[in-house]
């Protein structure tokens, strides 16, 4: 066991735009720092990557459907833009629930949340939306592939974050979308507790709690989107499908 857990928010990443190279970015802010990018996690918010590949548009080049429409004039009273709804719509590939001026989407990567993960907060401009990237886990594999290029070492995980809600409690919390380098699921079933009883469902989302931890740091006013984690075992490998859990056992899809 380590000694404890060092959380290292990365200071000084500039405004990303499209096509900027991240790994650069963070090797630089690392190397003001004083950091070593080895036997730890880079945990970064997935609006920095969303901005470097580009998954920006703008609201006045979005034409509504009829159902995005539709949904606008029933969420009327939440004040909500039919261009947005149809852009969520566009990420979505099941609508869960509706209510209460959001929409609880099942994406195409196979997240549930809400509002297809469509934020307009920190975007590079008015009426622009900052989508998902295509694929965050292999947005992931790059980044980690391009910062050993650069002169990290391994082992060296990296793992991207957005804001969910969650089912029973208030409050958002930051969790895992995508990773690399590391094994997203500590699987504890079969070995013991202090007591020695078998632990029969023990499976520790290791990612999401990196993910929430860096969240305290990486606030919606902070200017600090990526944050060095160090005291967590770098093990395995793995991404996305392994959190995201089958329909068939799902009591609430």
């Amino acid at each position: 066991m380590s000694e404890g857990i060092h959380l290292t928010p990365l200071l000084g990443i500039p405004h990303v735009a499209p096509g900027d190279d991240l790994a650069a970015i963070h090797w630089e802010a690392a190397q003001r720092a004083g950091i070593t990018l080895r036997n730890g996690a880079l945990v970064l918010c997935q609006k920095i990557i969303s901005k470097a590949e580009n998954r920006l548009v703008e609201l006045r080049s979005v034409e509504p459907s009829a159902e995005a429409l539709a949904i606008a004039e029933e969420f009327k009273a939440f004040d909500k833009d039919a261009r947005q709804i149809e852009l969520v719509l566009r990420e979505t590939k099941r609508i869960v629930r509706k209510g209460h001026g959001v929409l609880i989407c099942e994406t195409h990567h196979g997240f549930v949340c809400a509002n297809a993960g469509i934020d307009l907060s920190n975007a590079p401009g008015d009426d622009i939306a900052v989508l998902l990237p295509v694929d965050p886990d292999a947005s992931a594999r790059r980044l980690r592939s391009d910062l050993l290029a650069l002169g990290a070492e391994a082992p060296l995980a990296v793992v991207v974050t957005d804001t969910f809600g969650r089912p029973w409690r208030e409050g958002l919390v930051d969790v895992s979308i995508g990773s690399a380098g590391i094994a997203p699921i500590d699987d504890q079933r079969g070995s013991a507790d202090m007591r020695g009883r078998e632990l029969v469902v023990t499976t520790q989302a290791t990612t999401d709690a990196l993910a929430a931890a860096a969240g305290l740091l990486m606030k919606k006013d902070s200017a600090i989107p990526s944050v060095w984690v160090e005291g967590v075992p770098i093990v395995g490998d793995g991404g996305l499908p392994d959190l995201l859990r089958d329909s068939s056992i799902d009591l609430f899809r």
